[in-house]
């Protein structure tokens, strides 16, 4: 999925939501965590370690400015993450790498508002690109996700089959 990032509103935080970027390690233990519950379902997303979290880290797209944060009134618990990614070898271009919510607070509209946080620092970041978009990959059968990418402005752009042998 696709969307322009010309003309993206900044988004309003609710009461009770705290959204910072990632300050470093101390973040890592939340942050799989709630990657690790909100993915559990997934081959390629779930299970992640310390490893797979300091391999991506370690990737020359990786800027901790694009990974926003969303935590509760205690400041502690992590709720949400939205880990953004620009591509180096195509101007304008930013992705949505992951959004992931924590099960426990699912239903508070914080898929939708950490994608806004991030999309609009991608047009911030991409701003002066001829003509900056933000691209996505995202399961069809996850139809709360397509619907919310769809209700942020997001359309589908193309789409990949993968098939499995049977077990």
């Amino acid at each position: 999925m696709r969307r322009s990032l010309r003309d993206v509103p900044d988004p309003e935080l609710p009461d009770g939501v705290r959204i910072r970027t990632y300050a470093g390690s101390g973040d890592d233990a939340e942050l799989l965590r709630v990657n690790n519950a909100a993915f559990a379902w997934h081959p390629e997303q779930g299970g992640w370690t310390q490893t797979q979290l300091d391999e991506r880290r370690a990737e020359p797209w990786f800027d901790p400015a694009g990974l926003f944060l969303a935590f509760g009134q205690d400041n502690a618990t992590l709720l949400g993450f939205h880990w953004t990614k620009v591509h180096p070898d195509e101007p304008g271009l930013g992705e949505v790498y992951v959004v992931g919510v924590d099960p426990a607070a699912h239903g508070r509209g914080l898929g939708a508002l950490l994608t806004s946080v991030g999309v609009a620092w991608l047009a911030r970041r991409l701003a002066d690109a001829a003509q900056p978009v933000v691209m996505l990959y995202v399961e069809s059968d996850n139809t709360a996700a397509v619907r919310t990418y769809q209700r942020l402005g997001f359309a589908v752009h193309s789409v990949d089959t993968a098939y499995a042998a049977d077990r």
